[in-house]
């Protein structure tokens, strides 16, 4: 059984750093961690590694978030992968920073990238990990929040999250999405 992670984010130096970016942020940590180097190819840039007999791919679409369901479909159906073995890591500002949350389906809640991937798979019905970031924003400016960089703080924190959330990514791809929600949701 074969896998595929899909980190959301936008490309570009510009936004590395910024709340939007932590989906790529983890997918990478975990690249890292199994020294792995990502190649650009169709739509995303590529990574896989082998745990306990299954294939891990990991997407980084570069398609920008809005369109990242574009990617998603090509290589969900290259690798010939089901949606139920997917997984999107994805920023999340309903839910406070340093939270992770995993669902077998659900709402975009208003992320574009989300909607992307619904518009384009037909539906809902898709394993995500909720990276949360807060919301401390003045009304009317979400944009300027989820593309802003993280705090000094927040970044001292950020490689436990990271490092957490490649648990999750390997504890659903061995044990399976419900041995893992009942295992890490808080």
């Amino acid at each position: 059984m074969n896998f595929l992670i899909v980190g959301l984010g936008n490309i570009g130096p510009q936004y590395i750093f910024t709340r939007h970016n932590i989906g790529f942020m983890a997918v990478d940590f975990l690249a890292k961690q199994k020294d792995l180097n990502f190649k650009t190819d169709r739509l995303a840039s590529v990574a896989s590694y082998k745990l306990k007999g299954h294939t891990i791919y990991l997407i980084k679409p570069t398609t920008f978030m809005n369109l990242s369901g574009k990617a998603v479909n090509y290589w969900l159906s290259y690798y010939k992968i089901e949606k139920e073995n997917m997984l999107v890591l994805v920023d999340d500002l309903a839910i406070p920073f340093d939270t992770l949350r995993l669902k077998p389906k659900g709402s975009s809640g208003g992320h574009n990238g989300l909607k992307s991937i619904e518009g384009v798979l037909g539906g809902t019905e898709y394993p995500r990990l909720r990276m949360g970031i807060g919301s401390d924003f003045a009304k009317g400016r979400q944009a300027d929040y989820v593309l802003s960089n993280f705090s000094e703080a927040e970044l001292e924190t950020i490689p436990f999250i990271l490092d957490k959330t490649a648990e999750i990514i390997e504890t659903f791809c061995v044990e399976g999405l419900t041995k893992t929600m009942n295992k890490y949701n808080q």
